[in-house]
This record gives structure tokens, sequence and C-alpha cells, in this order.
């Protein structure tokens, strides 16, 4: 069962015994009770829902602009420094390890580069040879083995320490840092804007309203406290 409605429920009920059985300490605890679940319970509501002729309710929706730059400046400011990123880098660069860059190269396309090759192969002293025996079509069959031989050149290249420290040099330098960090804030940008106030409210709402609900309860126990201590002052 709900822990408000709960609690709401257990101060009515103190209330109304101590109403139908003339019991001033039951009647004002339960009084204070439901007041302060009730208050505490709109306070929930209110952060989340705007409520009619109640100035600062809704305040999630309301303030939907500064969430997002409160969580942007929350990424940026605390996970993606500068320092985090070298400190990065580095842990990745360091004791021989390096970015795998064979599924990048794998998708690279190489068909281009055997074009090249053809077409300076044909404005070179050996085009006319090479029109006596075919043309550039002459050269087709040799495309699929020079792609494969290409790929397969480029992943040695990447793994020679003389290409992985240069690689760890640019990758440390200022500049390189500040690049990568302008494109991961592009990211977290793009991907803010398709929040909506109401996507917002349903996300922070399924995080805190299970906690928040604590302050309704606590606040019947000590709206009750009050009560009971009231009634036996003026008792």
């Amino acid at each position: 069962m709900n822990k408000s409605f709960l609690t709401n429920l257990i101060a009515a009920l103190i209330t109304a015994a101590g109403y139908y059985f003339s019991q001033p300490v039951a009647l004002y605890g339960g009084l204070f009770a439901l007041s302060g679940s009730l208050t505490n319970l709109l306070a929930v509501h209110m952060l989340f829902e705007k409520v009619p002729g109640l100035y600062g309710s809704g305040v999630i929706q309301a303030r939907f602009e500064a969430f997002k730059l409160g969580i942007k400046s929350l990424m940026m400011d605390q996970f993606f420094t500068a320092e985090n990123m070298d400190r990065f880098l580095k842990k990745e660069m360091s004791n021989g390890a390096t970015l795998n860059l064979d599924p990048v190269i794998e998708q690279i396309d190489f068909n281009p580069t055997f074009d090249g090759l053809v077409e300076v192969i044909n404005n070179s002293s050996f085009g006319g040879m090479l029109a006596m025996f075919g043309g550039a079509e002459a050269l087709a069959p040799l495309r699929q083995p020079f792609v494969e031989k290409m790929k397969t050149s480029v992943v040695e290249i990447t793994q020679q320490d003389n290409f992985r420290d240069a690689l760890k040099g640019q990758l440390e330098q200022p500049e390189m840092v500040g690049d990568i960090k302008a494109n991961i804030e592009s990211v977290i940008e793009q991907r803010l804007d398709e929040l909506t106030p109401e996507l917002v409210k349903e996300i922070v709402q399924k995080m805190i309203r299970e906690h928040l609900g604590w302050l309704v309860v606590w606040g019947g126990v000590f709206g009750g406290i009050i009560g009971v201590v009231s009634a036996l002052i003026t008792g």
C-alpha cells in the first residue's frame, strides 16, 4: 500500500476515533498528524504538477531548461573535464595498450585507392603498354587482393611502436583534448534537446517519488506528536 495513503488513512481514523469517543488527545493528535501528512503530500505533488493558484508549483516543468543546463554542466564539469580525459587517454595508451583501430580500418573503403592507382598507371608511360593488354579492365582482377593487402598493411602500421607513440602524442595535445571535449558536448546537447518537460518530470518522479513518500510519513508522525502535546497542554 502507498505510504502516503496509509499515513493519511491512519491519521484520519485516529481523528475520527478521538472525535467519536470525545478523546481530545486522540483528536488533536489525529488532526495535527493529518494536517502534517496532507501538507507534505501537497508539497510533493506541487513539485511535479502545476496547481492552479499556487505559486511555485510544478517546479520540475517550470525549471525545465535550467534542469537540462544542470545536467549538461554536471557531465561536462565533473566527468568530461580535460584532466579526466587526459587521464583516460594516458591510461588507455600506457603499458603498450592502445586504442584498437582494427574495426575502424575494416570499415574503410580502399577501392578509391585502387582506382587512383589505375589512373596513375594510365597517365604514366606505362599507359600505352597497358592499353595493349586490355587497358584498365586488365587490372580489375587485382582489385580485391589490393584492397585486402591495403587493409592488412594499414593494420600492421597502426600496431608499430612509432605509430602508437605518434598517436599518443597527438591525443595528448591540449587542442586535441579540446576538440574531443567539444564533440562530446555537442552530442550531449543533441541528446538533451530530445528531452521534453513531461519526460524530465517522469524521470525525476520515478527516481525520488519513493523517497519523498517518507516526507508524508514523517509529517504525519511529527504533526501527531505536536497535536498530542498541544492537547495535553491545553487540557
